[in-house]
């Protein structure tokens, strides 16, 4: 793409307590990459890979140590509180085409992983842009580059029992979209954001941002319980793609599960089973 982003890299989801997220996500028929602990900052993750993007289940372990961003949102709330989008080439880059369109990205910021692994340990390192609020409204965002991509994923993190192997779309709850319209028009380009009624859906990639209203979203997931004071903007659902939905429903079922069969055949776990997060199952 021109603004040099070629899809969602990831989505991080915050949790309250790590291990105990490890746990529910696990049960949820997804295999977690091994804990990584972020140098210079108070954080650590799982991850929840896939060949082309992933999810990283963040929490805090030391509440000294530059942690505000994520000790913010956790006062209000656990589940997805960002994306990270692909940058085309490297971060740099990236943040050049931003530039030339009149954007206004931050310098970039290194950030390292270390991963323990019985055997060695892996020291995953990325380059960081930070995005404008006013820029990506409706969506805490930022550019991801990974700098070593080949540590990030072996062929046994991409295998899930449930069947996931990509990210779909992220559906965000505000309170109007109207508003959000012209940053992304000049973000992605007028082509790549269509409107529905009140819904407008951002094309990135070959993944979506859809963003509606309380009222929109019960409409498109009927009988989807959804926490009426959820805050907004946020991240209420997160759109998986799997190989065969009943296969999928299956492990959710032997794992004890609860979940729904939506009026199109796709699966929903509601917030209370995944940390904060509603997943959809899409075949």
């Amino acid at each position: 793409m021109r603004n040099g982003i070629t899809g969602i890299d990831h989505v991080i989801v915050g949790v309250r307590d790590l291990e105990q997220a490890r746990r529910v996500w696990s049960r949820l028929g997804f295999t977690l990459s091994p804990r990584g602990r972020h140098i210079g900052q108070g954080t650590a993750n799982y991850c929840i890979m896939f060949p082309g993007d992933y999810l990283e289940i963040l929490g805090i372990v030391d509440a000294a140590d530059r942690v505000e961003r994520l000790a913010a949102f956790l006062e209000r709330r656990e589940g997805p509180m960002a994306a990270a989008f692909a940058p085309a080439g490297t971060a740099e880059e990236a943040r050049a085409a931003l530039l030339r369109r009149q954007l206004h990205p931050s310098e970039p910021r290194a950030l390292a992983r270390r991963t323990e692994l019985p055997d060695e340990t892996l020291l995953p390192r990325f380059s960081l842009v930070a995005l404008p609020a006013d820029e990506t409204p409706g969506l805490d965002s930022f550019l991801c580059g990974h700098l070593t991509p080949e540590l990030m994923r072996r062929p046994e993190w991409l295998v899930h029992a449930n069947g996931a192997s990509r990210l779909n779309a992220i559906h965000v709850l505000v309170d109007g979209t109207a508003p959000l319209l012209p940053a992304y028009d000049r973000l992605f380009g007028i082509v790549r954001v269509t409107t529905t009624d009140a819904v407008a859906t951002i094309h990135v990639g070959r993944q979506r941002i859809v963003f509606g209203t309380l009222d929109d979203f019960q409409t498109m997931h009927p009988g989807l319980e959804l926490d009426p004071a959820l805050p907004r903007p946020g991240i209420a659902a997160l759109e998986l793609g799997v190989a065969r939905l009943e296969a999928t429903a299956q492990h959710l079922a032997q794992a004890g599960v609860v979940f729904t069969r939506m009026p199109d055949g796709d699966i929903a776990v509601p917030a209370h089973e995944a940390t904060g997060t509603i997943l959809l199952f899409a075949a």
